[in-house]
């Protein structure tokens, strides 16, 4: 397994063997469910699909009942679906918990970055203010956008106030430090995206690439 949902809970830290404190994201991940296997003869692909954290049917469509009453399985939350190299060798109402992971492993954790709402340059961006004295009135005001009479237009793309976070965003090749499988909990080296309890899924990392 290479993929795992569950939800970001804070951020603490923990020492390690040699005395260094090192800060940590805790992740609550699983169990999770497997829903549905996909196969190539028959979908096209090989992949599994994931079911996470309890959910009462009244909430979700009737469509989604139907498919988890024919998993066999409770209804859930969240759905993912990794797609697999090779047939997969679970089966349907398997589960997946924290112990899919060890203790060194790279992950890439994804999530919804916290939302800001409407927020200037200088915090969407981190703009410099001007100065508040000798009568300048431009302190957190973005300042000239233009280019004269040519072309005479803003350029896509522009870095100006806006629509700040609340958005997807994955975090790369952050170290597992602690696996706690009998709470079902991730420490992770690091921040990740997303508030305390925010949904986050934690996969291997594809480059590798170790930090620090």
């Amino acid at each position: 397994m290479t993929l795992i949902l569950g939800r970001k809970r804070g951020m603490t830290q923990v020492f390690t063997d040699e005395g260094d404190a090192v800060g940590v994201t805790i992740v609550e991940v699983g169990p999770c469910v497997v829903t549905d296997v996909r196969t190539e003869d028959r979908n096209g692909y090989n992949a599994i699909q994931l079911g996470y954290e309890d959910v009462r049917e009244k909430v979700i469509t009737k469509p989604a009942r139907g498919h988890f009453k024919a998993a066999g399985v409770t209804a859930k939350r969240f759905l993912r679906e990794e797609r697999l190299s090779a047939p997969a060798d679970l089966a349907v109402g398997d589960e997946i918990s924290a112990d899919a992971f060890t203790e060194g492993d790279l992950v890439d954790v994804i999530g919804t970055t916290k939302g800001r709402g409407f927020a200037g340059g200088i915090k969407r961006h981190g703009f410099s203010r001007g100065n508040e004295t000798h009568g300048c009135r431009n302190v957190r005001r973005p300042g000239a956008i233009g280019a004269c009479a040519y072309p005479g237009r803003v350029f896509k793309g522009k870095r100006m106030p806006g629509h700040y976070g609340n958005k997807r965003h994955t975090t790369k090749n952050l170290r597992v430090v602690r696996v706690d499988t009998e709470r079902n909990l991730m420490l992770i080296a690091g921040a990740v995206p997303g508030p305390q309890g925010g949904f986050v899924q934690v996969q291997v990392a594809k480059t590798g690439v170790k930090k620090g």
